[in-house]
């Protein structure tokens, strides 16, 4: 694991993600994690029925699959995940392989909490190049100790 970025490295317009291919294990994890056994989730000939034509992954855990980006690249560094919210565009079945990307759209420095608030601009695309999720995420991050 590499260290995180502190507020004073981190520049409007960088960029970062991850890439993680969603397999049987998220499905089930999710589902027991969650308590939703939804048939989209767990069935597969509900789900194979439906316009999804299979098992789809639960929107909240595509959710922390993308923001789980932003928790690496600030690894010892956050301070506080302030805010994140997520338009789901495509559904993500096992097999998907997500791509995230995250860009820093806005620094507001906090001196009083020894850092600052990065806003952020994410999206994740699976191996077909299509988004299936975009996201706007906020972090307070803080600055180097000197």
């Amino acid at each position: 694991m590499f260290p995180g970025k502190w507020y004073d490295e981190v520049k409007v317009g960088d960029k970062f993600g991850t890439s993680l291919t969603v397999t049987e294990a998220h499905l089930i994890t999710a589902a027991g994690m969650f308590g939703d056994f939804n048939p989209l989730h767990v069935d597969e000939e509900f789900a194979r029925r439906s316009i999804f034509g299979g098992r789809i992954l639960h929107g909240p855990f595509t959710s922390a699959l993308i923001s789980a980006a932003v928790g690496m690249y600030f690894s010892g560094t956050a301070i506080a995940y302030l805010e994140h919210a997520c338009r789901f565009k495509k559904a993500v079945k096992p097999g998907d392989t997500l791509t995230t990307e995250w860009t820093v759209t806005e620094k507001l420095d906090k001196p009083k909490h020894k850092g600052g608030i990065c806003i952020l601009r994410g999206s994740a695309k699976n191996q077909k190049d299509e988004i299936v999720v975009e996201a706007d995420g906020t972090i307070l991050v803080s600055a180097r100790r000197s």
